[in-house]
C-alpha cells in the first residue's frame, strides 16, 4: 500500500487543467491516473505485468475512498472513480498507513514458560529425592576418571510435564521463531497471540502421513470424497486411478469448474481472516527466498489442521496442473498457471473487510506458494528439533551432591538462585511497591504544579493504590502538612470609623451655581 502510493505520487504528472470555464492547478484526469498507475504496477516486481486495467481502476477507487486522492472540489470517501475525464488531485495530508517496524538492536523476545518455578506451598526440600552411593567404577564409567569413593549424592526429579505444558512450550517457541523470521519487535502488530491454538500447532507437527499431509482426528472435517476424486483426477492426469477416463470433449474443464465452485463457496479463506496480517507481512520477505520460506513454514503451522490439510492438497494440485503438459488447456484465453492463481487466490488469502490490494497481494503469495509448496507446507525440522530438545532438558533428572546446590547436568546460572515461596511473595510485593512509593513521593514534593493539580493527582493515586498511599500518609494530619492553610490578610482599618458613629445620609445643598 505505502510503496504504491509513494510511487504513484512521485510518478503522476501534475499540470493545469480547465473545467467549466475555470482553471485548476496541479491536477490530473482520471484516465491519466489509470494510465500512469497501470504502468507503475506492471513494472513493479511485487505485482508484474499480469495486472489489468480494470484492477487498476478498482485500486484507484480504493485510493479515492481512503483519501489518497480527491476530486478538484476536495470530495472523497466514496468509490465512484471512473476511467473518464474527471479531474482529481492529491490531498496535502499524507495518506500513508503505519506498518510494522523492523527489528532493532533491542528487540523484544517472547519468553516461553518455565515449568521449574515452585508452586505455592512447595519448596526445594520437599522434592522427591533418592539417595545413591556411587563407587569408583560407576564414577569412571560416567565421568571417565577414577578417583575412588565419592560423596553421597541424590537425584532430584524434575516436575512432570503435562500435555498442556508441552503444547504451551510449542506455542511460545513457535511464536518466538516466527517473530525472529519476520524481523518484528513484537507480534502484537500483526497477530493476537491469545487466539493462537497450541493444540493445532502440535497436531500439525506430529499428525502427518508419509507424504507430509496432515491426518485429521475429526473425520467429519475431511474433504468430500467426490472433491478428492476430482482433485486427484486433474493432479494425476492422464493416469487417473479413481475414475475411468471419459470420452467426451471438455471433461477436464467440467472437473476443474466443480473444484473451483466448491472452494469458492467457503465462508473463510484457508489461511483464515485472523492470520491475514501475518501472511501479508511475509510478502516483504519474498526477495529473501530462504527467509520467506521459513516465515511461511511457521505461519502455516499455526493454521487449524483441517485448513492446513486442504491447503496442502489444493496447492499441490495447482502446482501439478501448472506443470502438466499432457493436460489439455483449461481456458482458451488464459494460461494454465495464471488461471490457477486467479481461480484460487481469493479462497486461500483475503481479508474479512476486503482491504485494499487484497487481490494483488493474494496472487503474489499464491504464486510463491505454488513454486515452493513442498518446503513451505512441510514441518520445519529445525524448530521441531529445538523444541523437543528443550522438553527433554526440562524432564531430565538432576544429580545433586551432598553440601552442594549445583546441578551436575548443567552449570548453574550465576545471576540467580532458588528462593522459598514466602520470600518470593515478599520480594514481589516490595518490588512492585518501591517504584510506586517513589512516584507518590515525587508528586508530593513537586513544587512546580499547582495545589489544585497536586490534590487531584494525590486523590487519584489514593484511589488506585490505597495501600501505598496509607504507608506514606497514615493520618490526615500527615497529608495536611503538604497544604498549609494560608492566613488571610486583615482588611485595612478606616480611620473615619473611629471618629463618628454611622450617620444617616442628608441631602445637602448643591454646589452648582
Amino acid at each position: 500500500w505505502n510503496e504504491i502510493i509513494e510511487l504513484f505520487r512521485a510518478g503522476m504528472p501534475l499540470r493545469k487543467h480547465r473545467c467549466r470555464f475555470k482553471s485548476y492547478e496541479r491536477c490530473f484526469k482520471a484516465s491519466e491516473a489509470v494510465d500512469c498507475l497501470h504502468e507503475l504496477l506492471g513494472s513493479n516486481q511485487n505485482f508484474g505485468p499480469e495486472v489489468t486495467r480494470n484492477q487498476t481502476v478498482k485500486l484507484l477507487k480504493k485510493f479515492l475512498k481512503n483519501h489518497v486522492i480527491e476530486d478538484i472540489k476536495g470530495r472523497w470517501g466514496k468509490e465512484d472513480f471512473q476511467d473518464d475525464g474527471h479531474l482529481y488531485r492529491f490531498p496535502p495530508s499524507s495518506p500513508l498507513k503505519p506498518y510494522p517496524k523492523k527489528s532493532s538492536c533491542g528487540k523484544e523476545v517472547i519468553k516461553f514458560p518455565d515449568w521449574n518455578e515452585p508452586k505455592a506451598g512447595t519448596s526445594q526440600e520437599h522434592m522427591p529425592v533418592k539417595s545413591v552411593t556411587m563407587n569408583s567404577e560407576m564414577w569412571y564409567k560416567r565421568h571417565s576418571i577414577a578417583i575412588g569413593e565419592v560423596p553421597a549424592c541424590k537425584l532430584v526429579f524434575r516436575r512432570e510435564l503435562t500435555q498442556t505444558n508441552i503444547e504451551e512450550i510449542w506455542k511460545s517457541m513457535t511464536l518466538s521463531r516466527l517473530q525472529k523470521a519476520l524481523g518484528l519487535d513484537s507480534l502484537d502488530e500483526v497477530l493476537d497471540t491469545k487466539l493462537v491454538n497450541s493444540k493445532h500447532i502440535v497436531q500439525n507437527a506430529y499428525n502427518v502421513n508419509k507424504q507430509g499431509i496432515v491426518t485429521l482426528e475429526d473425520k467429519s472435517k475431511e474433504l468430500p470424497h467426490w472433491i478428492l476424486s476430482a482433485m486427484k483426477c486433474l493432479a494425476n492426469w492422464p493416469s487417473c486411478s479413481d475414475l475411468k477416463q471419459p470420452t467426451y470433449s471438455g471433461f477436464e474443464r467440467d472437473v476443474f469448474k466443480t473444484i473451483v465452485d466448491y472452494f469458492s463457496q467457503m465462508k473463510e479463506p484457508l489461511l483464515t481472516f485472523h492470520f491475514f496480517d501475518v501472511f501479508v507481512s511475509v510478502l516483504g520477505l519474498l526477495q529473501k527466498h530462504s527467509k520467506a520460506v521459513e516465515a511461511l513454514q511457521i505461519s502455516c503451522l499455526l493454521l487449524p489442521p483441517e485448513n492446513r490439510k486442504r491447503l496442502q492438497l489444493l496447492v499441490r494440485m495447482m502446482a501439478r496442473i501448472s506443470f502438466n503438459k499432457d493436460l489439455p488447456p483449461l481456458s482458451d484465453s488464459v494460461r494454465t498457471r495464471t488461471l490457477m492463481v486467479q481461480a484460487f487466490s481469493r479462497c486461500i488469502l483475503c481479508s474479512k473487510d476486503e482491504m485494499d490490494l487484497d487481490e494483488l497481494l493474494a496472487a503474489k503469495l499464491v504464486s510463491f506458494l505454488m513454486d515452493n509448496y513442498q518446503d513451505i507446507l512441510s514441518v520445519p525440522s529445525a524448530l521441531k528439533s529445538s523444541i523437543e530438545e528443550h522438553v527433554i532438558h526440562l524432564q531430565r533428572v538432576q544429580i545433586k551432591y551432598a553440601g552442594a546446590d549445583t546441578d551436575a547436568t548443567f552449570p548453574p546460572p550465576s545471576f540467580c538462585h532458588q528462593i522459598g515461596t514466602d520470600e518470593f511473595e515478599n520480594q514481589r510485593a516490595t518490588g512492585s511497591q518501591e517504584p510506586l512509593a517513589a512516584l507518590l513521593e515525587e508528586i508530593a514534593m513537586n513544587k512546580e504544579i499547582s495545589v489544585k493539580d497536586k490534590k487531584k493527582k494525590l486523590k487519584q493515586f489514593q484511589k488506585t493504590y490505597p495501600e501505598v498511599y496509607r504507608v506514606r500518609f497514615p493520618t490526615p494530619e500527615t497529608e495536611a502538612v503538604l497544604f498549609p492553610e494560608k492566613t488571610k490578610p486583615k482588611p485595612p482599618v478606616l480611620m473615619w470609623a473611629f471618629k463618628k458613629p454611622f450617620q444617616p445620609f442628608h441631602r445637602t445643598r448643591s454646589f452648582r451655581m
